[in-house]
């Protein structure tokens, strides 16, 4: 809890610099010639790293969603791995234009650390991994249980809450790195390993033998994970937010990489908007009208991403909540008009 605390509550100098952001955060882009994108230390199907050092995962595609917004190509990015106590810093202080970082969108992230969530790109929330001999179906059979988690998280509040709650003892063993935490929990330092559910199911690869361990059906909390900028520059704060927008609004009008050359020529008021055929929606975010067609054609839509990154093997994770409002899931996006 106090380590959580001191994270949490980081120094006003930098709360202030955060505040009054460079409003020109796009120029400084553009000038340098990439975006410095913040990422995890590596969590499969969110951000993860190849022995070539090629990163991917569905925070990884927003940061390539920006480029391409801006450059015309998803290529023009530096990744920054950041652990989760890191992460605000790294932002507060310029050291990243963005954080795409399986984060969650809380209060006080919101409002006391002068950041601006700009969308959920993925809805999650936490739960529980143990080993199958432990004999455990459901989460109020944990008292008493050492429990591996991150530092620096809403994890380690909502873990805290859900036993106090239920009137159940528990040991936290908290670690900074995520790779950590995996590690402690593999050598049997802790009975039970909590994260949000999506981290479980992609952190459940990496043990020796992923088959011994199960996620619990519990889910504990709300954990709406999306990217974060710097409050005091809008314009940047619009063009990070409608990136992911024009994913899933592509999603939605069945435009996609694999058919975005054809759908130029529609005659579609709404495709010819999204393509940058009609109207000035990328001048107004200060890069070219071709903006969405570029983000569709170099990363394709949110389902697409989904797919690529998510529904695959190993993780094999289905959208559920990720689906679209029209196919009774929680993705929605304003529509460019």
């Amino acid at each position: 809890m106090k380590k959580f605390t001191s994270t949490v509550m980081l120094t006003s100098a930098l709360v202030l610099a955060a505040g009054q952001a460079n409003a020109a955060t796009l120029d400084d882009v553009k000038a340098k010639g990439f975006l410095q994108c913040g990422v995890s230390q590596g969590l499969p199907g969110f951000s993860n790293f190849d022995d070539k050092g090629n990163w991917s995962g569905v925070d990884v595609d927003v940061c390539r969603a920006v480029s391409s917004a801006i450059f015309g190509n998803a290529n023009q990015v530096k990744y920054t791995p950041l652990s989760a106590k890191e992460r605000f810093t790294a932002l507060q202080s310029g050291e990243i234009d963005v954080l795409s970082r399986n984060t969650t969108w809380t209060a006080t992230r919101d409002t006391a650390l002068g950041l601006n969530f700009t969308g959920v790109n993925y809805y999650d929330g936490q739960g529980f991994m143990v080993r199958k001999d432990l004999g455990v179906k459901k989460a109020s059979e944990l008292s008493g249980a050492a429990v591996c988690t991150n530092s620096g998280t809403t994890t380690e509040l909502n873990v805290s809450d859900y036993f106090r709650s239920n009137g159940m003892d528990y040991k936290l063993v908290a670690f900074e790195k995520a790779d950590e935490v995996v590690a402690a929990y593999d050598a049997g330092r802790c009975d039970v390993y909590t994260t949000d559910q999506s981290g479980l199911y992609a952190q459940r690869i990496k043990l020796k033998d992923p088959s011994a361990h199960i996620v619990l059906p519990d889910v504990i909390s709300k954990e709406p994970l999306g990217p974060v900028v710097r409050q005091g520059d809008d314009q940047w704060f619009n063009l990070v937010k409608w990136s992911l927008f024009c994913m899933v609004d592509a999603e939605e009008m069945g435009i996609s990489s694999k058919n975005v050359a054809s759908k130029m020529s529609s005659s579609n008021p709404g495709v010819k908007r999204l393509l940058g055929k009609e109207g000035n929606f990328g001048k107004n975010l200060g890069v070219s009208n071709s903006w969405c067609g570029d983000i569709v054609k170099n990363v394709g839509n949110y389902g697409e991403s989904f797919a690529r990154n998510l529904s695959v093997a190993p993780l094999n994770i289905k959208r559920g909540k990720n689906a679209l409002w029209s196919e009774g899931g929680l993705q929605y996006a304003p529509p460019i008009r």
